[in-house]
């Protein structure tokens, strides 16, 4: 998955059945989850999306 710049891998809980995802180019520990491919979409994006906005808050660089 790609957003603004920003990549993540994602795995499959096949005991839970979610699918798990985390930033890959990042320094910052960024998670995401969503049950439906679209679900992990969304919230991928959305975790992008606060992550800026955290670091456009509080000064911080994105890494």
């Amino acid at each position: 998955m790609h957003y603004k710049g920003f990549s993540a891998s994602i795995r499959y809980d096949d005991r839970d059945g979610i699918y798990h995802g985390q930033l890959t180019d990042s320094f910052d520990n960024v998670y995401f989850e969503g049950s439906t491919v679209e679900e992990l979409e969304i919230a991928f994006r959305e975790a992008i999306d606060d992550y800026l906005t955290y670091c456009a808050e509080t000064g911080r660089q994105p890494s």
